[in-house]
């Protein structure tokens, strides 16, 4: 099997995997009690929320652990509008991942405004485009540090510049970001980021929202009032020690880490470029290290994608979130990829877990599988 579906679900760390076992077998207290057990969880977590607000430079009261990415997300947008009823505008992207998105859109339902900015043909959004959406009534300027289809790195600092010099709220999706490139949330100048455990080692089901401090914050969910009355519910200790351990880990060397991923993804551009009319898709240079995103002319993309699962290597056509719903996908659209390359999208994410070897075996495979397909199409290029 050549796994190269990285940004959907990246490989447990055994790092990770090790730190919360006692938590899973051994001590399954609820971190809020107040006996031994309850006591040992308690100071698990709060050793696990220290690493994170450590690896993101945030203090450790500016950390809010939530079910993933999504939730981070939600909750970043609706705090941020409901602080000010009389200020509500949102400033973002067209090619946001649909937790934002989804979120904005339903804030627009209630009447707030939203500005939409298109990035440019390598999925990069401007920061003059940005600044000139802002206006005195924006509450919130929401953009991805990098996108999770096509990799392309955004100009955060410069925008977070723009929103803190305007007084507006600046939300980052660092989802993808973490761990493939630095991310100091007082470097950016971000209010909110938000991060999954799932995608940098940690287990599926958890993650945290960075909140700056003194920026609002609004409850979704009611209950016991754990996470300071922000996330109620029993805080879910397994999941947390791991994302403590992970982001802890995946953080302390992204250079080596991303260069030995980046030789991989160039190779990989390189081979595929081979395969006639196909297209990279994305920036050649504001790229993350692991993201390979390409278009191939006259196929459909999920078709490719399980036929490379035929032969062992695991890929997907878009987002994850979006598999299966035989949409167009909203980035590439976004950058206008041409109409008979749009369908025909496979993208294929690499971790540092990935070799040459592989590399190599899985442009055989897919190199095969279009040709097949095209031939079965009666799309053959000239």
């Amino acid at each position: 099997m050549i796994y190269l579906d990285n940004a959907a679900s990246a490989p447990v760390n055994p790092k990770a995997s090790e730190a919360a076992m006692p938590f899973l077998t051994g001590n399954y207290a609820n971190p809020s009690s107040i006996h031994t057990l309850g006591r040992e969880a308690y100071l698990a977590v709060t050793a696990a929320r220290e690493q994170c607000a450590a690896a993101l430079g945030a203090r450790p009261d500016e950390i809010y652990f939530t079910s993933g990415g999504t939730e981070s997300d939600n909750l970043a947008v609706f705090s941020a509008i409901g602080n000010n009823p009389r200020k509500c505008k949102i400033v973002t992207t067209e090619i946001e991942h649909p937790a934002v998105l989804n979120a904005v859109h339903q804030a627009e339902k209630s009447g707030c405004e939203v500005a939409l900015i298109s990035p440019d043909k390598n999925g990069i959004v401007s920061v003059e485009s940005i600044a000139a959406a802002i206006d005195d009534n924006t509450a919130l300027v929401s953009v991805m540090a990098a996108n999770n289809e096509i990799g392309t790195i955004q100009p955060i600092s410069d925008i977070g510049a723009i929103c803190r010099e305007r007084g507006v709220l600046f939300h980052v999706d660092a989802v993808q970001a973490v761990g493939n490139i630095p991310i100091d949330v007082r470097e950016i100048n971000a209010d909110y980021v938000s991060v999954s455990a799932h995608k940098i080692g940690g287990f599926k089901g958890s993650g945290l929202l960075f909140a700056r401090k003194n920026a609002p914050l609004s409850p979704m969910v009611f209950g016991g009032g754990q996470e300071r009355g922000i996330r109620s519910g029993t805080e879910n200790a397994t999941g947390i020690v791991a994302l403590g351990v992970a982001i802890e880990d995946i953080t302390a060397n992204i250079k080596k880490r991303a260069e030995k991923i980046a030789r991989l993804r160039d190779l990989l551009i390189g081979e595929l470029e081979t395969i006639p009319d196909s297209r990279l898709n994305g920036s050649r240079t504001e790229r993350l290290c692991g993201n390979v995103n390409f278009s191939f002319k006259g196929i459909d993309g999920e078709t490719l994608v399980l036929n490379l699962d035929l032969f062992g290597v695991c890929a997907s056509s878009a987002s994850a979130c979006c598999a299966g719903k035989q949409t167009v996908s909203h980035v590439l659209r976004a950058i206008d990829v041409p109409d008979d390359y749009i369908r025909g999208s496979l993208r294929l994410t690499l971790s540092e877990h990935n070799t040459e070897k592989e590399v190599t075996a899985a442009v055989g495979i897919i190199r095969s599988c279009v040709e097949r397909l095209r031939e079965n199409n009666g799309t053959k290029p000239f």
